[in-house]
């Protein structure tokens, strides 16, 4: 490598983090599962909106990143400053919904895992939330970040059983031109999909993430750089899936309305690829590893999210002691979703439901997002001219699709 690399490359390495993270955590259970059955339902039909969803993802992250490095401020402080403390509670309060959906599913989805492989819930319940607690309680930012990212590329695993799986390469040219927008169970996986990539809770850990690593203005390129790698990562992940589920599930005829209703029906799905063993190990570590990072992003945000509303410490660079009520808020969401999953029965049912909600709360977590980018920012930094217009074009389209797939879903379209 030149040496005139190396500087711009540390100069990278220094930034890089929130966007990979908070990307590795967005391909979360929930979003496996989505992108599962949608392969599983309907072939490759909806891996062209996979493909469409990394500039829009990228564009949502990007103003966390502006907002994050301009003010140094959480996403919820700014909400209060600027809005008073009534929306900062309501934004709070979607995030809450949100996030305890998210984290009920990623526990939902160690647990199938758990069941899989014959271990007692208690343990595979148990034992995630203790490391996370561990972790957490006695690192640093910069500690619980690297376990992150080296846990969530353990979710690169599923590049490799869409490779085994063998899809037909003109099966999936061919689906670009096949979009039954017609059909409303084809709109309402829309609408999960969509809700499976951008979340309430991932605008508030990036912002946070930023914060709590020191990242300044001076900062901004490469973190948007650190934010559009995560985006293109996140969506191979989520496009793998699909294909994988599409090449075995799909084609077994498995993927009919009610054929997937368990963590282990997907698992099992896939064994025809790498054989009985290998494939459920393969499918069950991406599961875990998706799990663990999203599980640490999502109890995060709601910690730094009460933090910002209260006006209470809320770094991971302070102790417990020093602020009790971060902590306990972390530890609270951890040990609420695991408690919660006992009482679950159907876990994929379970994890798409939760996209479709997250597609619903998407008007106001974007709606305050680009109100702080485009008024709360000073000049030069904040978004305005013609990138203005492309962020009202892009939330607007996206906001539109997902609330028709809410609408078909509870029956009124």
């Amino acid at each position: 490598m030149p040496s005139a690399s190396l500087p711009r490359l540390s100069a990278y390495l220094k930034a890089a983090g929130p966007g990979l993270v908070v990307m590795l955590a967005d391909t979360d259970v929930g979003s496996l599962i989505t992108a599962a059955q949608s392969g599983a339902r309907w072939g490759y039909s909806l891996l062209l909106l996979q493909i469409l969803l990394v500039p829009i993802l990228y564009v949502v992250q990007e103003l966390t990143v502006r907002l994050g490095t301009a003010t140094r401020r959480g996403h919820g402080a700014l909400i209060r400053e600027r809005y008073g403390p009534v929306w900062a509670w309501i934004s709070y309060g979607g995030l809450v919904v949100a996030g305890l959906g998210a984290i009920v599913t990623e526990f939902s989805g160690i647990a199938g895992i758990g069941d899989l492989f014959g271990v007692p819930r208690l343990a595979s319940l148990g034992l995630p939330a203790v490391l996370l607690l561990g972790l957490v309680f006695t690192g640093s930012y910069r500690r619980v970040e690297v376990v992150a990212i080296v846990v969530g590329l353990f979710e690169l695993v599923f590049l490799g059983l869409a490779v085994a799986a063998r899809p037909n390469v003109s099966e999936i040219v061919a689906s670009f031109g096949h979009m039954p927008l017609g059909d409303g169970q084809f709109r309402v996986l829309i609408a999960a999909n969509i809700g499976a990539v951008i979340m309430p809770w991932m605008i508030f850990y990036q912002q946070s993430a930023i914060v709590d690593k020191g990242l300044g203005w001076e900062h901004a390129r490469r973190s948007r750089l650190d934010t559009l790698v995560g985006a293109v990562v996140s969506q191979c992940v989520m496009g793998a899936i699909l294909v994988a589920a599409a090449a075995t599930i799909g084609k077994a005829g498995q993927g009919s309305e009610k054929g997937l209703e368990t963590v282990g029906d997907l698992a099992g799905a896939f064994t025809p690829a790498l054989g009985p063993w290998l494939g459920q190990v393969v499918f069950g570590v991406g599961i875990i590893a998706a799990a663990f990072v999203a599980l640490n992003v999502v109890a995060l945000a709601l910690a730094w999210g009460f933090g910002d509303v209260t006006g209470r410490p809320h770094s991971l660079e302070q102790s417990p002691r020093e602020a009790p009520a971060f902590y306990g808020a972390f530890a609270l969401a951890v040990a609420a979703g695991a408690c919660a999953v006992q009482l679950v029965p159907n876990l994929v049912a379970l994890n798409i439901a939760v996209e479709v909600m997250n597609a619903l709360l998407l008007p106001l977590a974007l709606g305050l997002l680009i109100l702080l980018a485009t008024r709360a920012l000073p000049e030069g930094k904040r978004v305005d001219g013609a990138y203005k217009w492309v962020v009202y074009a892009v939330s607007g389209i996206t906001v539109a699709f997902a609330l028709v797939g809410v609408l078909d879903g509870v029956g009124l379209l």
